[in-house]
């Protein structure tokens, strides 16, 4: 297993490379960010600044390995020293592949020095001829677990770390979440809230942007929530949270950016991995292989999954209409049956030593359908008004395809130039069935709702970096994106026998919705010799939209918005990083919150989108402290938000159907959000770790409402939520390993009410064989179920709604890995950018 230790990883990283290659105070890494972290093992070595450095025309180059497992080390630190003199005069960090290679060698004799937390420093010595390469193969490091002068490091990769910009979960050492999907893993995840229908808010809110790749897809435009159920766990390499975007990024997602990293082998030669699971609640199967000879690479890769469970629900709810109170008592049980599949097929070409062309297709698929079974008891005055029941059957379904083709060209270390082009489309079916029956059972009628939904993505983006000096870089980009939405709906009665007709109340429609953004940024990024790392950027983002039903034309005014971004970062003693961080946010509304459908697939929530919503504007302020103290690694912030124009979720009594409440969406509020995050991992012994979080913040609403009077009145709500989640992982003798997980999220503040709290655990042990080509596992996970209750409360209606969750689990995986993987040389010189989406190799 590749070894990456914590945050220190990237530290290492940085200042070898910072001090080899550009000089002290760089302190960014090959792509030049800075982060101002404390150096290796070894005083850091400089270059002579002044340029007298001999250079010639060799070429030292080789792969860096774990001995142990014979993969590679990612961004191992490597410094060229003279053998006489000790000075460094070259250095560079390798890439995914554990490839190094430093150009322009003059002829001598010299040791070069390869470090690399978790591992023994390894010295070779090479001789260097005039005009000769010098192919130095494949350099094995051996494992070591040792205290640093700086930090305490060891042979166990970190199950979360923190970069200059971003915290990273590392999900390939999950294992209670194999044969699960991503929402599993996003439970684990710092600063992430996931509830039981995958919504996923970071912060408090929900208002966010989802990456997979470092890539926009339609599927997740779509819903978030769905296009979690369609991605394997087993194929996720790391979960990145972006709370404090730089410029290079879109605008778009007033609490962060979430980039969901898929596994990809880099190596030479041939591998297929083969992955299964069975359990009571879900059963999954995967095949990938991945090829790679010379300067081609290709993968091929397919993922199913069946899903099935049942819940039971409760509302008591009561209304009032012309002062008279409607109290309504609803059950139903739940049957919920999916299917949901992925599928990719990608090639990578070397076009020279400096120039790749990447491209890839991924189809996504998803049938869902859901059966309830509703009893509705209507009561007034405290008196049985009528009994009624209804069978609801629900059918969401999608198609989904993401072309992506992406050019880079590298004219020198850190000065970059690349240029991608990306389709998205996604075809969505959400469509219920439903008869309603009488106090006898009998069939009274029938109703029907059919939804299709289309949304169609171009994109198109170019960047260029460069560095200036030894301690800066420059950063610019455009990008556009051309997003096409149409919904096509109708909602039809019958009786028990004959045709379906259209309902006059609701009308069949249709909602043509055109998005046309076009952005540039500019980045700048200066790093002192007194540990000062400051990364200043700003963006602009002009959107124009044009949106018409069958009535009419809707008018939303285009508008722009230029969005700062401000990261200083402060290198305090030994093992402390100091950070502050500002950035503006923009939230564009969603196809669903768009969407103008009327869903009563649920007759007491009916829901309807509303396509006239503009976007909300967030300013978020974010400092943070990190540090490591011995073998404990700690991070605390503290962070505020403003968000105005809010998109918010607001209801009220239906004035059709008796005891119904409405939902819907407008640009009526302001939220504030002040909190804390605190996490940690811990080494208790070099096998067996501990990490674990706490989120704690005060929420605030304000919005408007109708009252009683039929007039528009100012409400807000407030409160704190408590968060947390614990996970240890023990690494035994003979392949064994146990891994357990606990995480809970308190009551949500609503506007107008709480949205219920929730409890997830887990406990699951696997044995590796076969020397780690295969695996055995079993876990089990919410073994006592689960109950939520939510509210809301307005002065027409009071709404209580618990729902009982039967999701006990327990489920048995395997996984196999088949092929040779070997190191050769190749030329590629593949892109390695955490700040921009780009194509090939995002794997950080």
């Amino acid at each position: 297993m590749k070894k990456i230790v914590s945050i220190l990883t990237l530290l290492l990283t940085v200042n070898i490379l910072a001090s080899a290659q550009f000089g002290p105070g760089m302190g960014g890494g090959q792509r030049g960010d800075g982060n101002g972290r404390p150096q290796s093992t070894q005083q850091a070595p400089t270059l002579n600044l002044e340029g007298n450095a001999p250079k010639g025309n060799s070429k030292v180059f080789g792969f860096v390995i774990d001995e142990n497992v014979s993969t590679a080390v990612e961004f191992a630190n490597v410094a060229l020293y003279t053998k006489d003199t000790k000075k460094v005069i070259d250095g560079t960090v390798a890439d995914e592949k554990g490839k190094f290679s430093m150009s322009r060698v003059a002829a001598g004799e010299y040791n070069l020095v390869i470090t690399f937390i978790g591992f023994k420093d390894k010295s070779i010595e090479v001789k260097v001829e005039k005009g000769k390469d010098n192919d130095l193969g494949v350099i094995k490091l051996a494992q070591s677990v040792k205290q640093l002068d700086e930090v305490t490091v060891t042979a166990e990769k970190s199950m979360i770390e923190e970069k200059v910009d971003r915290l990273v979960y590392n999900a390939e050492k999950d294992l209670t979440s194999k044969g699960g999907d991503a929402a599993d893993i996003l439970r684990k995840v710092p600063m992430l809230s996931v509830d039981l229908d995958g919504n996923v808010s970071l912060r408090g809110t929900s208002n966010l942007k989802v990456l997979i790749n470092n890539k926009p897809s339609t599927i997740v435009a779509s819903s978030i929530a769905d296009a979690l159920k369609m991605i394997p766990a087993d194929l996720i390499k790391t979960v990145e949270v972006i709370t404090s975007p730089s410029a290079k990024y879109d605008a778009e997602g007033s609490g962060g950016i979430i980039n969901i990293i898929l596994k990809k082998s880099t190596l030479q030669g041939l591998t297929l991995n083969f992955d299964s699971g069975v359990g009571i609640r879900g059963s999954n199967l995967s095949l990938n292989g991945n090829y790679r000879q010379g300067k081609l690479g290709v993968t091929l890769g397919g993922f199913g999954r069946v899903f099935y469970n049942k819940s039971a629900t409760s509302l008591d709810q009561t209304t009032l209409r012309n002062g008279i109170p409607t109290l309504t008592n609803q059950t139903a049980d739940a049957f919920d049956n999916g299917l949901f599949g992925r599928y990719n097929l990608g090639f990578d070409y070397d076009l020279a030593k400096n120039q790749s062309l990447t491209a890839s297709v991924a189809f996504g698929t998803r049938n869902f359908s859901r059966s309830q079974d509703f009893i509705i008891n209507q009561y007034k005055n405290s008196i049985l008004n009528s009994t009624s029941f209804r069978d609801v059957t629900s059918k969401d379904l999608s198609n989904s395809v993401d072309i992506n083709l992406d050019y880079i060209r590298i004219f020198k270390p850190s000065q970059e130039f690349s240029i991608s082009g990306q389709f998205s489309q996604n075809k969505l079916t959400n469509n219920f069935f439903t008869d309603l029956l009488s106090s006898s059972k009998e069939l009274v009628s029938r109703q029907k709702n059919l939804n299709t939904n289309f949304n169609n993505e171009i994109t198109l983006q170019t960047d260029y970096q460069t560095p200036i000096k030894s301690n800066q870089m420059f950063e610019i980009g455009a990008k556009t994106v051309v997003r096409q939405v149409n919904s096509d709906y109708e909602y039809l009665f019958a009786n028990p026998t004959g045709s379906f007709s259209s309902d006059a109340r609701n009308p069949a429609g249709l909602l043509n919705y055109s998005q046309n953004i076009a952005a540039g940024y500019v980045s700048y990024t200066f790093s002192t010799k007194n540990k000062y790392t400051f990364k200043v950027g700003t963006r602009y983002e002009y959107t124009k939209i044009t949106a018409n039903d069958q009535k009419s034309d809707i008018i939303i005014p285009a508008y722009g918005n230029l969005v700062p971004s401000v990261n200083i970062s402060k290198s305090v003693g030994k093992a402390s990083t100091l950070k502050v961080a500002y950035n503006n946010r923009i939230q564009r509304p969603g196809l669903q919150q768009l969407n103008p459908n009327y869903n009563a697939s649920n007759p007491q929530s009916i829901s309807i989108g509303n396509p006239s919503l503009k976007p909300e504007i967030s300013n978020n302020l974010e400092f943070s402290l990190s540090t490591n103290i011995k073998k404990t690694y700690l991070n605390l912030s503290v962070f505020g938000r403003q968000t105005n124009n809010s998109i918010t979720r607001i209801s009220m009594p239906s004035d059709t159907v008796l005891g119904a409440i409405i939902t819907t969406y407008q640009n009526i509020g302001k939220e504030q959000t002040f909190g804390t995050n605190i996490f940690g991992n811990f080494f208790i012994t070099p096998k067996w770790t501990l990490n674990g979080g706490l989120d704690l913040y005060y929420n605030y609403l304000e919005g408007q409402q109708t009252g009683l009077n039929g007039l528009s009145t100012t409400i807000s709500n407030s409160g704190i939520v408590v968060g947390g989640r614990l996970q240890s992982s023990i690494t035994l003798q003979k392949g064994w390993a146990i891994q357990a997980f606990g995480g809970f999220r308190g009551n949500r503040v609503q506007l107008q009410g709480t949205q219920g709290g929730m409890g997830m655990y887990s406990i699951g042990a696997r044995k590796e064989f076969a020397n780690k080509k295969g695996s055995l596992g079993l876990a089990t996970e919410n073994f006592f179920g689960m109950k939520m209750r939510s509210t809301l409360t307005t002065p027409m209606f009071n709404q209580v709604s618990i729902n009982n969750i039967f999701n006990q689990n327990i489920k048995l995986t395997f996984s196999y890995k088949i092929g040779k993987m070997k190191f050769t040389e190749t030329k590629k010189s593949k892109l390695k950018n955490d700040d921009v989406k780009s194509g090939g190799d995002n794997n950080n």
